[in-house]
């Protein structure tokens, strides 16, 4: 047990390392009531950190001393008698503030039990339901510690205290002016972060650690929780990220412990918790998500662009050829139902059709892995087109990021008959993935002797992450022979940039990216094909 080893500095721990000399020993009593038995740990500040015993109550205590005393530690302690003015379960209780001059030492309850940062770091990034609780507690002690007028300024993992007996409480509190109450709200959502993935938002917090940062991509922006493990809800996914950003209104601490509360007593049902209902005053509104806000108006932009382009087109063309056979509701009668062509034949559409997502099931996938063909997770292809985010097709980890045995592997897509496409949507775990788009005309077996086959035969449509037709190719080459670019994020649309159709697709990864564990791997939750 630690009882705290790290936690965020304050301006005061700035002044250098503390406890050179007159240091205490063991057996040795502090204001003729305080034995000290074992010395467990210096924290964060270069204080040392003892198991004691409180001789008069006979309880077990922890006591943190520093040298040496005086104004240095006066921050030290005041923070220690603004404590222990809040009694709360899920606050580390204070008992005493001692100023001998030399030395200084605050006098606090003992924890049995570890600290999360150990327990992550022994046990890996904790269950949803887990991380939950945890984040809850934390957030229940702030709403207590905010109702007095104060801040506590160091939410971390290291002071994130979890005990034998399940509690969780909160400890050393030491804000200094850089610290708000928002500020300890958004370290919740670094808790969160940390318990669901083992790395802490050192960016988004403002504070620095020694603690592992959230991964990021290649701009610095954050990943996701759910784009680093599978298994996360996305409404846990979305309320820890918005904690973390700046742009999203930061709930005030009772408002987030009550949501908290509600998504806590929902255990692993996360889907019937419904949306986020953060309340500010008497406002029964939302705080609604400034990046979800952004990414749907970007979208509905999106949407008008296309509709005034197919709309110019559709004006074009009336202008310029005869309508055939048109009724007073202008259908087409020799197209079809609704000018879309044979609807017993859905790639027969016109092609000044919106591109949409064609209909995937789990008969027209297969893994392709050559040369050795049906491996273990070849049972897996189904769950990048099932629409369900928390499963995924997860590779096996690797040695090497470009394989050791082989020139990649692939998501094979038979459409059933050809089709005009224009582009494959892909959704993975992590950035920096290398993955190409390639075409063949059959698909000759699930088998080493097919998958061989297929690499060796189909080929390449595009050099993999894009935006517009630019990196379509202009000559095909061998799947995974030409360029491959590796992704730049975890939602990647691979351009097709050609008007012929295709029956047979294929996202052919030829490089990994690395995972947590040291290894290669990536997860596909989800594959999608647009067009006609």
């Amino acid at each position: 047990m630690t009882q705290v080893g790290e936690g965020h500095g304050t301006a005061a721990d700035e002044a250098g390392p503390v406890m050179t000399f007159g240091v205490p020993t063991v057996g040795e009593i502090l204001a003729e009531r305080y034995q000290l038995e074992e010395h467990v740990n210096n924290d964060s500040a270069g204080r040392q950190v003892w198991r004691g015993i409180d001789v008069i109550l006979r309880r077990p205590v922890a006591v943190v001393l520093r040298h040496p005393g005086g104004d240095s530690a006066t921050e030290m302690l005041q923070a220690a008698v603004d404590a222990s003015r809040v009694i709360h379960p899920n606050l580390v209780g204070v008992y005493d503030a001692i100023d001998e001059a030399q030395r200084a030492y605050v006098v606090r309850e003992w924890v049995d039990g570890e600290a999360l940062r150990e327990l992550v770091t022994q046990e890996g990034p904790l269950d949803p339901a887990r991380a939950t609780a945890i984040a809850h507690s934390i957030a229940d002690a702030l709403a207590a510690v905010h109702a007095t007028g104060m801040v506590h300024g160091n939410v971390h993992p290291g002071t994130t205290l979890i005990g034998d007996d399940g509690r969780v409480v909160l400890a050393d509190a030491r804000a200094d002016n850089s610290d708000s109450t928002e500020s300890d709200v958004r370290s919740v959502g670094g808790i969160l972060y940390y318990a669901l993935t083992g790395h802490w938002p050192q960016t988004e917090i403002g504070r620095t650690s020694s603690l592992p940062d959230a991964m990021r991509d290649g701009n610095g922006t954050i990943a996701n929780p759910r784009q680093i493990r599978a298994g996360v809800p996305a409404y846990l996914d979305d309320l820890t990220m918005d904690l973390l950003d700046k742009r999203v209104a930061a709930p005030e601490a009772d408002a987030l412990a009550a949501e908290l509360a509600r998504l806590d007593s929902a255990e692993e049902e996360y889907e019937d918790v419904g949306p986020l209902r953060f309340t500010q005053g008497t406002s029964a509104e939302p705080v609604r998500s400034t990046r979800k806000i952004v990414i749907g108006i970007g979208a509905l932009a999106v949407i008008a662009v296309l509709g005034l382009i197919f709309g110019i087109r559709a004006i074009s063309n009336s202008s310029s050829d005869k309508p055939t056979g048109t009724t007073q509701a202008g259908t087409n009668q020799q197209t079809g139902q609704n000018g879309t062509g044979d609807p017993a034949n859905p790639g027969t559409g016109t092609p000044n059709e919106a591109p949409k997502k064609l209909a995937l099931t789990a008969d027209m996938v297969r893994i392709v892995d050559p040369p050795d063909g049906g491996r273990t997770d070849e049972g897996e292809a189904k769950y990048t087109v099932d629409d369900d985010n928390d499963t995924a097709w997860r590779t096996s980890g690797f040695n090497e990021a470009k394989f050791y045995n082989k020139p990649g592997m692939g998501l094979l897509i038979n459409l059933g008959s050809p089709h005009s496409i224009s582009d494959v949507r892909v959704e993975a775990s992590s950035p920096g993935v290398a993955m190409t788009l390639c075409t063949g005309t059959t698909d000759p077996g699930n088998s080493s002797q097919g998958d061989d086959q297929i690499v060796k035969t189909y080929k390449q449509l595009s050099t993999g992450d894009a935006d517009d037709s630019d990196d379509a190719v202009a000559t095909p080459q061998q799947c995974g022979k030409g360029e491959v670019k590796k992704t730049t994020g975890t939602n990647t649309v691979i351009p097709v940039g050609e008007s012929q159709k295709y029956q047979y697709l294929m996202v052919f990864i030829t490089e990994l990216p690395r995972d947590n564990d040291g290894k290669y791997r990536v997860e596909i939750s989800k594959v999608e094909v647009w067009g006609n």
